[in-house]
């Protein structure tokens, strides 16, 4: 029987060109558009590696900012042999494999070895420990690439031995020259189809790339297969970029900016920019339900007691998101959250609450007051339980003036201070009348 031809799909189903943001990687820093805070002229890294003096590092930046093309671009200019890992797919023996080749390159062909891992921080422990020694003895100049914090997400050993430079989203002008560049190159991009493209709707691709220059040059291309003639359509333009989202990644570091900002937002009384945070939140595909907890964490972190409305407001905003789900229910959160940003702030009960769990996990088990205990048995009467508690509304205006209510052996400590704010005032106003009447209760005794 005649064996298979291996290449039997290849021809039937022959490899198609490759995408235009593939083909359009610059691959010197001359071609390399934004990032001039680490690659402009007389930077760190710019002077590196034009030296030829490039070390190990990590480059931590949003998707499409240039983290592996930069990779490249170090390895080829210095002609050092580029080997590439995604943390994804490669594992502790592939780590190995690279160290047996980067071995074989320098003692063959007498060159250094760029060995480059993509979303390194997808790399537990043991893989990164792994390829640790051979960045220390030189046998590999290690590059990672990372939309993660690396320093929550990768070795202390392995970030000592790295420096980490962090790459920007692009602004919306960088975006435009990569488009730009796209059009004009005739072996690479776009050139040799005579595409034009008007500077608006160049502007359009771009926003809606939100910084990112695959995406610019994804949504580009498919605009270009889209238009008839020698100019991309208005008409091509809205087709693809309808739907487009903004970059939102659940879970990574952007999702937490994101939240931290429309948090710090409210807290700051700052109303239009905490809507702006909670719509682009929106916009990304982010949970509404998710962002409707927060907004109840930041009605009692932030506003507690000043306004106690703001919690209520709150809760009912996560109710309607419930009840009538997306979009109707969105409207309620930004009611909810224009409502907290508008309101009289205070972090009081957030800092007694903080500073009463200290002292509760600290203290030990003490004893409850004798006077303060229940007394449901016979047993526990005879034993004094409950004896010469003063029932509160007894007294006058309903306030026991001295009552102790904390263990015996500890002192009262202060955890709520209320501020000069909103419904606190009051609040402050009534707190120091008791002490005053507690005061004059324990002159009378002594």
């Amino acid at each position: 029987m005649t064996p298979p031809d291996p290449d039997l799909f290849a021809k039937e189903f022959p490899a198609g060109p490759r995408p235009l943001a593939d083909r359009m990687r610059p691959r010197v820093l001359s071609e390399f558009i934004g990032q001039e805070h680490i690659v402009g002229k007389g930077k760190p890294l710019r002077c590196a590696i034009e030296a030829d003096r490039y070390h190990s590092m990590i480059f931590w930046g949003p998707p499409g900012t240039g983290k592996t093309t930069l990779a490249r671009i170090i390895a080829h200019h210095s002609g050092a042999c580029f080997l590439s890992l995604s943390a994804v797919l490669s594992g502790v023996k592939d780590i190995r494999n690279a160290v047996e080749e980067a071995r074989r390159v320098q003692q063959l062909e007498g060159r250094s070895t760029v060995l480059f891992i993509d979303e390194v921080h997808r790399f537990n422990k043991s893989q990164q420990d792994a390829f640790l020694p051979h960045v220390e003895d030189g046998t590999v100049v290690f590059i990672g690439a990372t939309t993660e914090n690396p320093s929550f997400e990768l070795n202390n050993a392995l970030l000592s031995r790295a420096r980490t430079y962090v790459l920007r989203s692009l602004e919306p002008t960088d975006l435009e020259e990569v488009i730009e560049q796209a059009l004009a190159d005739p072996t690479r991009g776009l050139g040799e189809r005579g595409l034009t493209l008007e500077s608006d709707l160049r502007h359009t691709i771009a926003v809606a790339a939100d910084g990112d220059a695959r995406r610019a040059l994804n949504l580009l291309e498919l605009a270009a297969d889209l238009s008839d003639g020698s100019s991309i359509s208005e008409q091509a333009v809205e087709e693809v970029i309808t739907g487009n989202l903004r970059r939102f990644d659940k879970g990574g570091d952007l999702f937490y900016d994101q939240i931290s900002a429309l948090h710090k937002s409210v807290r700051g009384s700052a109303p239009d920019a905490a809507l702006y945070w909670f719509c682009r939140m929106i916009d990304g595909g982010c949970d509404p339900l998710y962002i409707a907890r927060r907004v109840v964490r930041m009605a009692a972190e932030d506003i507690g007691n000043a306004d106690p409305r703001a919690l209520a407001i709150a809760l009912d905003a996560w109710e309607a998101q419930e009840r009538l789900g997306s979009p109707e229910g969105e409207l309620c959160i930004a009611q909810a959250v224009l409502y907290l940003a508008s309101a009289a702030k205070s972090n009081a009960v957030y800092k007694a609450y903080q500073a009463a769990t200290k002292d509760a996990g600290e203290s030990g088990t003490r004893d409850v007051p004798v006077h303060l205990r229940n007394a449901p048995t016979r047993l526990m009467k005879e034993l004094g339980h409950g004896k010469a508690y003063r029932y509160a509304h007894d007294e006058p205006d309903a306030y026991a003036a001295g009552e102790h209510y904390f263990p015996d052996d500890m002192p009262e400590p202060v955890y709520y201070r209320p501020v000069d704010r909103g419904l606190e005032i009051r609040i402050r106003e009534k707190l120091e009348r008791l002490r005053a009447l507690d005061r004059a209760a324990e002159s009378e005794r002594e």
